[in-house]
């Protein structure tokens, strides 16, 4: 096995979008890749094949299904963030809950003086912590 990396799987052409949301939230993030499906291709033309993209370090990779599936992302699966400051945790929630609710508005859940979960506009989850 070479390494293990977390796979987001986007439907209705999101991918890309979603990437650029996220590398522009959190700073030393950057799309590494991404390969687009062609004209007369499996997939719609311009979206994406395959793509890799780094959120401080931590690789992902993602793809734009060309498959309608009953499913999609589920809080059981999230994305974890270790935030320094409260500013930061602050920012950051509020940028990826927009107008929708919370799954665990921010707050101290005697685990953590400061704590928050929440699904953004692509419905991937993100747990936020203040450490």
């Amino acid at each position: 096995m070479e390494k293990v990396i977390p796979f987001l799987m986007f439907q209705d052409g999101k991918a890309e979008e979603a990437m650029n949301f996220y590398t522009s939230l959190i700073e030393d993030s950057k799309i590494t890749s991404i390969i687009r499906y062609g004209a007369n291709e499996a997939g719609k033309e311009g979206t994406v094949m395959q793509a890799t993209f780094t959120l401080k370090g931590q690789e992902f990779m993602c793809i734009d299904s060309n498959v309608k599936h009953n499913f999609t992302f589920t809080p059981s699966f999230s994305i974890y963030a270790a935030c320094s400051t409260e500013e930061e945790i602050n920012v950051l929630f509020e940028k990826l809950k927009e107008d929708r609710p919370a799954l665990m508005p921010l707050g101290n859940y005697g685990f953590s003086k400061k704590f928050g979960w929440l699904n953004d506009r692509y419905g991937v989850s993100w747990q936020l912590n203040l450490i």
